[in-house]
């Protein structure tokens, strides 16, 4: 999940809520929207090798 901050900046965040604080945790801070979703892929990835 991937959100614009105010900054600019986007952040990718877990698909899940983490049930001990009740949100979501923080995956990285990216310049572009694109990298975010470069990198978003990867973590899916990685989440399944």
């Amino acid at each position: 999940m991937i959100r614009k901050l105010k900054s600019g900046e986007y952040r990718l965040y877990s698909r899940k809520k983490n049930p001990k604080t009740g949100h979501r945790r923080n995956l990285g801070t990216f310049a572009t929207r694109k990298a975010a979703e470069a990198h978003e892929r990867a973590v899916q990835y990685f989440k399944r090798h």
